[in-house]
């Protein structure tokens, strides 16, 4: 493997425990971790300032990554550092295991009736909607028929490679992993294929650096989200989104109370505020590019569905078994790929 790939795997530097900023435990106040980047923005320009209108609430965010958030709570000895989670279905799991969450009154959002019944539970509710198929550049090669046509030409040497530390790959690596006689439990034939694939793949890289290679044209067709596909596609580069033979993906963000917040009521408005039709409309626009969860919010053109029910259709997967096996899979690709 050149240097320029193992940079681009194992570049990214680590997110360092650094303190985060005393917790605001006021009244007016609730505390919400939040990913850093597209959403730490997104939220800073639209919930805070809607937020504080609708409610006079202040609204204080702690970036941090789905892992982090839980880490974090977990070396909190019963004081929680923040007062909302924010987690995709892996991490929500782990939270909903060790007792992270306090229970949810759904009755406690005025916009319940417009969330669809499947994004609502007694731990949380759905923010955001995330659908998983390959994105390709038009102009460089077809259209794929699903993830097999990967390890094909023209699209191998075309290929740009992430492995499981975001929940988008992980679950493409176990749609590739069924192809070959596979499962959800089961990578290692997807390791195989890929190791075998590995000199003719164009790149291989961490999640964040993916969308920079498919812009600079080092890789011309990935495994990705649909937000990264429009985020792009507003930047002029040239890319659709196919969905696998085999089936789009399908999960959902998710927001939760932390046990032993001391600002449940504004937890519970923040949560509602961000639910609200007029957050998620303003989410879904550039360069944001949300997926919304809300009836009342049609959705743009060039989704894979008419609506959210579509995504009953879709493939989802069992992270409580996934959880205790994810960690193993990164290592081993991480170790593998880079050889």
């Amino acid at each position: 493997m050149s240097m320029n790939r193992r940079r681009a795997l194992f570049g990214a530097a680590s997110l360092l425990a650094l303190p985060a900023p005393l917790r605001a435990q006021t009244r007016g106040s609730v505390t919400t971790a939040i990913y850093p980047g597209a959403w730490e923005e997104a939220f800073r320009d639209h919930v805070a300032p809607f937020l504080k209108q609708q409610s006079g609430v202040d609204l204080e965010m702690q970036p941090l990554f789905a892992v982090d958030q839980i880490a974090k709570f977990s070396a909190s000895r019963g004081v929680p550092p923040f007062d909302v989670f924010v987690l995709d279905p892996g991490p929500r799991i782990t939270g909903i295991e060790r007792g992270m969450f306090d229970k949810f009154d759904a009755s406690r959002l005025s916009n319940q009736a417009l969330l669809p019944s499947m994004l609502v539970d007694g731990w949380g509710v759905g923010c955001a909607a995330q659908v998983v198929g390959i994105a390709y550049n038009p102009k460089r090669v077809p259209k794929p028929s699903g993830y097999a046509d990967l390890f094909k030409e023209p699209w191998v040497s075309k290929l740009g490679l992430t492995g499981f530390g975001t929940t988008f790959g992980t679950v493409s690596l176990i749609e590739i992993a069924k192809i070959f006689g596979g499962s959800e439990v089961n990578i290692d034939p997807a390791l195989v294929e890929l190791k075998k694939a590995l000199p003719k793949i164009a790149a291989v890289g961490a999640p964040a650096a993916m969308p920079g290679l498919f812009q600079q044209g080092q890789c011309a067709v990935m495994y990705t989200n649909t937000q990264t596909v429009t985020t792009l596609k507003d930047r002029g580069v040239d890319i659709e989104f196919a969905v696998p033979e085999t089936g789009a993906s399908a999960f959902f963000t998710t927001m939760h109370i932390a046990k032993g917040s001391e600002n449940v009521a504004n937890a519970y408005k923040y949560i509602d505020t961000t639910v609200g039709r007029d957050i998620q409309a303003a989410l879904q626009k550039p360069p944001y590019n949300f997926v919304p969860v809300n009836k009342d919010v049609p959705l743009l053109s060039g989704l894979p569905m008419k609506s959210l029910d579509d995504m009953t259709k879709f493939v989802t997967h069992d992270w409580a078994k996934i959880n205790p096996l994810r960690a193993a899979w990164i290592e081993k690709f991480n170790r593998e790929m880079a050889k």
